[in-house]
């Protein structure tokens, strides 16, 4: 059975579906545009930047008397980086902070949080929630000095005063156990942002869909299972890649309770030294070049894990548009 002619579009209807085809274009990269701006602005320029100034030897010797004597030195910077006796050290000092952090609190005890309180009374979910954000929104200076104070030797220290009231002896909680705290500290923080993420998500999950699984008799394991879990897949990506980057280029919270110690780079971490060779050297004498070269590694770190992540999370398929079949 042969198609039914069809007429051919006249020049003006083409000229018109041509000009509505860019007016939708220009309105939907309008509404990106400041975005983009942004982007490119705070982050592609600095990382430029930061690029250039890995292969020159800029330090504050040469930097605050003459920038012209600012030479470009190849990849100098990365063999020196390379060669460093303490950077595998540090480099497995992040993989361990991040890896630890990541899947006992910024993912798993932020879905454990986030299934809990929707499971329970909506008044005291919503209490709860916002005990965890607490941590979150507290100026991080006054939030280690909490912790401080808490870990402190007797008689400043909150748990070391239990301690002389029964009778044990005291410690100094942070210098004898400064990983513990490196990553609770940072934990509790973490929290707050997964857990806000994916109690959305499951409140955003049809409740027909919850119902429907309860009344074939699953239990609520069976429903976390195979019904929440597999919706939440896209924040469940958001959160691990977005908290990895988080964690690999965080150090505030570490710089203010063990700045790398106790000892000899003990809870040093890749950022943190980034930061102490390009403007806190403990020698006086900041080394941009050289501090910018552990600052570009690891934004390519960041950029290798973020692509594994949408590989293994399928993200083609999270992002593709739904198949309609024709019956």
């Amino acid at each position: 059975m042969s198609e039914p002619n069809r007429k051919p579009k006249s020049s003006a209807a083409l000229l018109q579906s041509r000009r509505n085809a860019l007016r939708s274009y220009l309105g939907a990269y309008g509404f990106m545009a400041p975005a983009g701006v942004l982007v490119l602005i705070f982050f592609l320029i600095p990382v430029a930047i930061v690029l250039y100034l890995s292969v020159t030897n800029l330090a504050s010797s040469n930097f605050t008397s003459d920038l012209a004597k600012m030479e470009f030195i190849g990849l100098k910077n990365y063999r020196t980086l390379f060669n460093d006796q303490f950077a595998r050290k540090i480099f497995f000092n992040t993989i361990f902070y991040v890896l630890v952090t990541l899947s006992l609190f910024n993912v798993s005890l932020a879905l454990i949080v986030s299934l809990l309180t929707t499971h329970i009374d909506r008044s005291a979910g919503f209490v709860f929630r916002a005990l965890w954000i607490l941590p979150r929104i507290t100026s991080p200076v006054v939030y280690i000095l909490i912790w401080k104070r808490m870990a402190a030797e007797a008689p400043f220290g909150i748990l070391n005063q239990f301690n002389e009231l029964l009778g044990n002896p005291t410690y100094n909680y942070v210098a004898t156990n400064p990983w513990v705290f490196v990553v609770v500290v940072n934990g509790f923080i973490g929290v707050s942002f997964g857990m806000i993420i994916f109690t959305s998500a499951i409140e955003s999950i049809p409740k027909d869909l919850l119902n429907a699984s309860l009344v074939d008799g699953s239990s609520r394991m069976q429903r976390i299972r195979y019904v929440i879990l597999p919706l939440i897949r896209w924040p469940l990506l958001f959160v691990v890649t977005y908290q990895t980057l988080s964690l690999l280029t965080s150090f505030v919270e570490i710089q203010l309770l063990t700045d790398g110690g106790p000892g000899l780079y003990r809870t040093e971490v890749w950022s943190l030294t980034a930061f102490h060779r390009a403007l806190s050297n403990y020698f006086g004498n900041a080394q941009w070049g050289y501090g910018s070269a552990f600052a570009v590694l690891l934004v390519m770190i960041g950029v290798v894990l973020a692509v594994i992540y949408m590989r293994v999370f399928r993200f083609d398929e999270l992002v593709a548009e739904p198949r309609v079949e024709a019956l």
